[in-house]
């Protein structure tokens, strides 16, 4: 196993203040503008840039925050290690940053968690690719291709497996790109655990494809799913009231809409893909997240993140009551420059959203916003 050393002395100090300023917001009415506590800061211990956010919640409660650090720039090329931080007080506070993943000069990142309910396992799946060797390297098959890992926590995210390649089974032979996520993965009610990934088969946009893995057996052995036709790649799942898989995706089209599909068979197959008008994108990866059941507390809700524009910016948190046929309710969580994000739903049932956003770039820092839903509806929770 490895064991996590923790880069002390900036972060906590941070750690000591958010608690601090903790007691006060614990007192905020329902309705109070989300709390925003910067986890990942451009610059903090030497890193450039940290980008490409995911989260999960533990069985135990504990929320893990990941992320890449780009040490020498903002480039998807170069020098990434992947790093994580983790809150066992529902956000309040913070440990230290972690690094869980460091490979010298390669890249390593896509981070895409799935906790197993049934065993408290934490899966994470990642990517990795010489870091000298551009995407559209890649893409044209002029360098070696990426490919998929998995890392396991038997104890709440305090240590972690070596990282094990998995591309004998989750990647087919022709793939080129390769990429993870990134955002969290989810489990199924039968226990089948699924990955929403994206490849390249080629060098253009038509040639990359969504497409899922997924594993019967805790994370022990993986499968190829059901691969789209061409030009999307970034993908989140959630699964329907129905037992349908419903995946979004990011768009490559120029449209600037998200698509979607749906699998009846858990993953299998897809429905051809087709675009959800409603949801805006500058082409950027989204997040969504079932927020509740009808079967449990009378109602469904699922939740969507990303930027509602056509530039990197307006990050917007949606509901739909409707298993995403429609999305009546939205509200901008951040106006200015925002990019990637991620949902849970924490402890206290709050929502939290970790994203990158920024004053002058999206790449600034990397934050967890934490907010009720009577927040995002305004009070006036549909249906009710």
């Amino acid at each position: 196993m490895i064991k996590i050393i923790t880069e002390s002395a900036r972060a906590a100090g941070a750690c000591i203040l958010l608690l601090a300023c903790t007691a006060a917001i614990a007192q905020a009415p329902a309705n109070a503008a989300p709390r925003m506590t910067p986890l990942f800061q451009a610059g903090d211990g030497g890193v450039d840039t940290y980008r490409i956010p995911a989260l999960a919640i533990t069985t135990k409660g504990t929320l893990l925050a990941f992320c890449e650090a780009r040490w020498k720039s903002s480039s998807d090329t170069g020098n990434i290690d992947l790093v994580m931080r983790r809150s066992t007080d529902n956000g309040a506070t913070w440990e230290p940053m972690a690094t869980l993943v460091n490979d010298g000069d390669s890249v390593c990142g896509n981070p895409c968690p799935i906790v197993d309910q049934k065993t408290g396992d934490i899966i994470l799946l990642i990517t990795k690719n010489i870091g000298s060797e551009h995407q559209d390297q890649i893409m044209r098959g002029e360098a070696s291709p990426r490919t998929p890992w998995m890392l396991r926590s038997a104890d709440d995210g305090v240590t972690w497996s070596a990282p094990v390649d998995i591309s004998a089974q989750a990647r087919k032979p022709d793939w080129r790109w390769y990429a993870t996520g990134p955002g969290h993965g989810i489990q199924l009610t039968g226990g089948r655990l699924v990955a929403p990934c994206d490849h390249s088969t080629g060098p253009e946009d038509a040639d990359l494809h969504s497409h899922v893995i997924f594993s019967d057996d805790g994370g022990n052995t993986w499968q190829v799913g059901g691969v789209l036709p061409g030009t999307t790649d970034e993908s989140i799942a959630v699964e329907l009231a129905n037992g349908d898989l419903y995946l979004n995706m990011r768009n490559m089209r120029g449209d600037h809409r998200r698509y979607i599909s749906t699998s009846p068979d858990k993953g299998v197959t897809w429905t051809p893909a087709r675009m959800d008008p409603a949801l805006i994108e500058p082409v950027c990866q989204a997040s969504a997240l079932r927020l509740s059941m009808e079967t449990e507390v009378g109602k469904n809700r699922i939740l969507f993140s990303n930027p509602a524009s056509e530039k990197r910016e307006n990050l917007t948190v949606r509901v739909s009551y409707d298993e995403c046929a429609t999305w009546p309710v939205g509200k901008t969580l951040w106006a200015g420059p925002a990019a990637y994000s991620d949902l849970v739903v924490c402890p206290d049932k709050s929502i939290g959203c970790l994203f990158e956003r920024g004053e002058n770039s999206p790449y600034e820092t990397i934050t967890f916003a934490q907010f009720p839903l009577e927040w995002l509806t305004d009070g006036k929770d549909m249906m009710e």
